[in-house]
């Protein structure tokens, strides 16, 4: 069985080492970034560390679609411009008293 926590600490890990290998070439580190892309391969049953990234994704997201989908509507109301207020029944009287 899966385990969603181990998966998403792999990715982790995965994306740590490509950003620090893109930084700076260390044999240390490619031998790290292999094994890691070797063991999401073999959790995922791909061959492919393209096609282990998307069905690791595909895999997580089953497996949290309501914390997937509580932190996109969050961000989209993070996000989303303010309306503007509606006109009240005051917004008249104000006028008239201004005039």
């Amino acid at each position: 069985m899966l385990n969603p926590r181990e998966l998403r600490t792999l990715l982790a890990r995965y994306a740590d080492l490509k950003i620090t290998l893109a930084r700076r070439s260390d044999p240390g580190l490619l031998r790290a970034l292999d094994d890691v892309s070797y063991t999401l391969c073999v959790m995922t049953g791909t061959r492919s560390i393209s096609d282990a990234l998307a069905a690791a994704d595909e895999l997580l997201a089953r497996h949290t679609p309501a914390t997937a989908h509580t932190a996109a509507t969050a961000h989209t109301a993070a996000t989303a411009p303010t309306p503007p207020a509606a006109p009240t029944a005051d917004a008249g009287t104000d006028a008239a008293l201004a005039a």
